[in-house]
């Protein structure tokens, strides 16, 4: 990890939202996370959640955001990160249909 955020969080639970492109991407990069071979920037998305640019990911722009502040343990950024991980379709890259 490069950097760290500051804070405990204010205790909001993080709602994942993928998106393509810059939408969410209103703030300068905090820090910067590695998960199971990924890289992430993330980033203080617009209303003060926090955007997650996926960086590794074979589609530029793609990432995701979460209703939950950047100023929140680590391990709830990690939570966040594989919990989308998990929802990508390893085919297309991104968000898989049910």
């Amino acid at each position: 990890m490069n950097g760290s955020p500051s804070g405990d969080g204010d205790g909001s639970p993080a709602v994942p939202a993928a998106y393509v492109g810059t939408a969410a991407r209103s703030g300068a990069v905090l820090f910067t996370l590695d998960i199971d071979g990924e890289r992430f920037a993330v980033r203080r998305a617009e209303g003060g959640g926090t955007a997650y640019d996926w960086l590794s990911g074979r589609n530029r722009g793609y990432g995701f955001a979460s209703s939950g502040t950047p100023n929140r343990p680590v391990e709830e950024h990690r939570e966040s990160i594989r919990a989308f991980l998990a929802m990508i379709d390893p085919s297309t890259g991104y968000i898989g249909d049910d």
